[in-house]
C-alpha cells in the first residue's frame, strides 16, 4: 500500500474534496497526509488523515484568516494583486519546504490540486509520481475555450474567440507575480521551466470534479484526463449534522448560500430574503458563520424562513425547489444531482465561469451579486420556480453525474494510474 502526500490550497472546499478522496484511498489500505502551513489542519475533521505542517517561520498564526479575508473580498485591483501575491507565496514555501517533507515522510505518490503549481513542480523535481485532481473547474487550456475565471459562454464565431483570447492575455498579465515564482522556483527545483498552472499538470492523470456534460465542448482534453464527478465520503457513524428546518409541502422551498469565503454579505442575503417574501416562498439561509446572531434575526425580517450558520447541504439542496448561490463548484455540483435549477450570483474565483457554464447547460440563470434588486432576483427566481424547460436539462445533467463515478472511480484511477492494484479505471 501507499503513502499519499496531499498539495493544496488552504481553500476548505479544495481540502474538504480532497479530504473524501483521501477518505477512499485510506479505507482501502493506503496512508494519506497533507502538507501545508500549521493552521490548515483545522480543515481536517477525520482524524484517520494525516497532516503535516510546513512553512512555520513563514505564515504565523493569523495569517490565514488574513488570507483568506482578502480572497473574499479583495475589492480594488491592488486588493486582486495582494490575493495573487499570496498565492505565489505559498507556492514559493511549499517548493522550498516539501522536498524534505516529502522524503522525511517517505511519501510514494503526490495528490496535487490543480491550482497549487507545487504539486507539480516538487513531483517532477523528486521523482514523485503525481495525480492532479481538478477541485474546482480544470484550469486545462485549450484554443477557444474561456479560461474558469471568465464570465462569458462559449462559441466559435470570431467575436467569441477574439474575447478569449484578449481575456486569457489579460489573466495571464494579471497572473505575473505567480508566473515570475513559478518560474523561479523551476530554476532552483532543476526542471524545465514553466510558468502558469496548467503547466504543473500530471502527465499521468487527472481527474475533474466536473463531467463533460457539465462543461464548455472540450476537444483537446489529454488521454489521461477524467470527469468523475463530485468528491464526497459519507460521514464516520455517529458524526452529528444539523437536522434539515420542518419545510411544509403547500409552497415552494428555497435554498440560499454564498460558501465558505462570502458569508459574510449580508446586504445580498437581504435582498435574496426581500426576493423570497415577494414570491410568499420558504427561504433557508445557510452563511457558514459569516453573520452575527443580529444579522441573522434582521434577515429573518426581511423574509427568510430560517437562518442558520450551517445546514445539512446536501439534504437541505435535495429537497429545495430551486437554490441561490455563489455558484461554487460544490453548491453548483450537489444542485445538479438534486436536479434543482440555479440562480447564480457569482462573485470571485471560478465562480464566473461555473455561472457561464450553468447558462449554457439551460440549468439555471444568472444574476448580478451587487447589481440585481431584490425584484430582479425576484424574477428570475419566479422563472425558475414556474418554468418546465429546467427540468429535461436537469435531468440529462444529473443522469450523467450520477454515472460518472465519484470518489470510488477517482480512487480506482490513482490506483490503476500507480498499478497499485489491477484495478481498471473506467474510461473518461
Amino acid at each position: 500500500m501507499a503513502h499519499f502526500g496531499v498539495v493544496a490550497p488552504a481553500f476548505y472546499s479544495h481540502v474538504n474534496a480532497l479530504a473524501a478522496l483521501a477518505i477512499e484511498l485510506i479505507e482501502r489500505g493506503h496512508r494519506v497526509t497533507f502538507l501545508h502551513r500549521p493552521e490548515a489542519a483545522g480543515y481536517l475533521a477525520d482524524d484517520r488523515i494525516g497532516f503535516h505542517a510546513v512553512g512555520a517561520a513563514t505564515f504565523p498564526p493569523g495569517s490565514l484568516a488574513a488570507a483568506l479575508r482578502r480572497a473574499a473580498n479583495p475589492g480594488s485591483p491592488w486588493g486582486l494583486r495582494r490575493v495573487i501575491d499570496d498565492m505565489a507565496q505559498t507556492t514559493a514555501m511549499l517548493c522550498r519546504e516539501l522536498p524534505a517533507a516529502l522524503e522525511s515522510l517517505r511519501i510514494d505518490a503526490i495528490l496535487g490540486d490543480q491550482m497549487e503549481a507545487a504539486a507539480g513542480l516538487v513531483a517532477e523535481a523528486t521523482g514523485l509520481p503525481l495525480v492532479s485532481v481538478a477541485c474546482a473547474l480544470p484550469v486545462n487550456r485549450e484554443p477557444g475555450m474561456p479560461l474558469p475565471v471568465m464570465p462569458f459562454g462559449w462559441g466559435e464565431d470570431e467575436r467569441s474567440l477574439r474575447m478569449v483570447e484578449g481575456s486569457t492575455r489579460v489573466y495571464d498579465w494579471l497572473m505575473a507575480p505567480h508566473r515570475r515564482v513559478i518560474e523561479a522556483q523551476a530554476r532552483r527545483l532543476g526542471v524545465p521551466v514553466r510558468g502558469m498552472l496548467h503547466e504543473c499538470l500530471s502527465p499521468l492523470a487527472q481527474i475533474s470534479q466536473t463531467t463533460a456534460s457539465f462543461d464548455f465542448p472540450r476537444r483537446q482534453a489529454p488521454a489521461h484526463f477524467h470527469h468523475v464527478g463530485p468528491l464526497r465520503h459519507a460521514p464516520r457513524a455517529g458524526t452529528q449534522h444539523p437536522p434539515l428546518p420542518p419545510v411544509a409541502a403547500d409552497r415552494p422551498f428555497v435554498f440560499a448560500s454564498l460558501g465558505t469565503l462570502q458569508g459574510h454579505r449580508f446586504g445580498l442575503f437581504r435582498r435574496i430574503a426581500q426576493a423570497c417574501r415577494q414570491l410568499d416562498v420558504q427561504l433557508l439561509v445557510a452563511h457558514c458563520g459569516g453573520l452575527t446572531a443580529q444579522q441573522a434575526l434582521a434577515l429573518q425580517g426581511a423574509g427568510a424562513t430560517w437562518v442558520c450558520a450551517f445546514a445539512p447541504q446536501q439534504e437541505a439542496v435535495a429537497r429545495a425547489d430551486a437554490v441561490i448561490s455563489h455558484a461554487g463548484l460544490n453548491t453548483v455540483l450537489d444542485a445538479i444531482a438534486a436536479r434543482a435549477p440555479m440562480l447564480a450570483l457569482p462573485i470571485a474565483f471560478d465562480q464566473p465561469g461555473a455561472a457561464a457554464r450553468i447558462r449554457h447547460a439551460g440549468i439555471g440563470l444568472r444574476a448580478s451579486p451587487r447589481l440585481a434588486s431584490a425584484s430582479g432576483i425576484a424574477r428570475r427566481l419566479h422563472r425558475l420556480l414556474h418554468e418546465p424547460a429546467f427540468g429535461p436539462r436537469l435531468d440529462a445533467l444529473a443522469t450523467d453525474l450520477a454515472s460518472a463515478g465519484g470518489t470510488p472511480r477517482a480512487a480506482d484511477i490513482v490506483e490503476s494510474t500507480l498499478r497499485l492494484r489491477p484495478t481498471q479505471a473506467a474510461t473518461a
